[in-house]
Parts: structure tokens; sequence; C-alpha cells
């Protein structure tokens, strides 16, 4: 779906679309590491990264990383894969303010409405949803707005009504996630 998805924003935009298969690749890195789990899906976002920035090489293109604010605050990013690119356009942007902005685009449609409507996926595997281990962004980016933007701790943002449990995941996937920034 995000093929059809990316191939109907660069019709609507003019902008330049071609498909690189990164299949023979990842079946080389598979029969050399016998990789699985989390390791198998970041090789699919790395060879991706990598077959980009190959071509930005070679071309004289620019890659621009996708992350938002909410996947770098809690490290929702494959290093060498989607956190690839010269420069990050909406690394400080939340992703639910992402789809705000997309819709309110949207009114002057570049951007196909399934862009905006479907359940966010980093296409790891199929079927996989970002909420499989993230809560709904709208959740996630109050806790994160209130920890990263004001500075307020775990009792404060119990306080203000979320989830101990959750509150205390998403600070500490904050906190571990420091390097992925710094590199970022």
């Amino acid at each position: 779906h995000s093929k059809g998805d990316a191939a109907e924003l660069a019709r609507r935009t003019g902008l330049n679309f071609r498909t690189v298969s990164i299949a023979p690749m990842f079946d080389a890195y598979m029969e050399s590491l016998q990789l699985t789990g989390l390791a198998e899906e970041n090789l699919q976002a790395r060879l991706r990264g990598t077959t980009l920035m190959a071509i930005s090489n070679q071309e004289g293109q620019i890659v621009l990383a996708p992350g938002n604010k909410s996947e770098l605050a809690v490290g929702y990013s494959t290093l060498y894969g989607d956190a690839v690119g010269a420069y990050g356009p909406i690394k400080d942007v939340y992703k639910s303010a992402v789809f705000r902005l997309a819709k309110w685009r949207g009114q002057t449609p570049p951007i196909p409405e399934a862009s905006i409507t479907k359940p966010p996926s980093a296409e790891l595997r199929p079927g996989q949803v970002d909420t499989d281990s993230l809560p709904d962004y709208d959740v996630l980016d109050a806790i994160l707005e209130m920890y990263v933007d004001r500075d307020q701790g775990m009792d404060a943002i119990v306080a203000a009504g979320f989830d101990a449990e959750l509150v205390a995941k998403t600070l500490r996937m904050v906190d571990t996630a420091e390097y992925k920034r710094r590199q970022y």
C-alpha cells in the first residue's frame, strides 16, 4: 500500500518516481547471516537507506530523513535505515501534528487520503503497525510534550491523568533513545 501511495503522491506533485527492489540484497544478507526478528526487520530499513544514499551519491540528489519528533523521541527509527538522510524536515514535529498538517495540506490535495487515514506503520513485517509497540500517537505526543518540551517528570505526567505504567515505559524509551537522537 505504501508503494501505491508514493506513486500517487509523485503523480499529484510531478515528482520523479521509481522503485528499486531490495529483495536480491535482502536475500543475500539473509543467506549469509540468517537474521530473525528485529534484526531481520531492521535489515529492510537499512537496505532501503543504503540504496537511497547510493542513488543520492550517484545522482547528486538529497535524501530527506522521514523521522518525526515522536519517533525520534522514543527511538522508533533504525540507525542507517530510515534515519539516513542529509536533513530531517519534520524532526521537530510530533506525529499527531504531521497528520494534522497532512489533512490540512490535503485540502489542496497532493497527499493521497490513504497516506493520512491508514494506521501508521514502519512496515517491518506484514500487518505491522506502530501501535504494536507504541501507544496511539495522540497519547504518546501528549506525554512527550510534557516530558520533552516542558521538562515535566513522571509524577506530574501521571497527575495529569496518564497511566503510570505507560508513562514509565515512554520515559524509559525516551531516555534510552538519546544515542539515536544525537546521531540524527
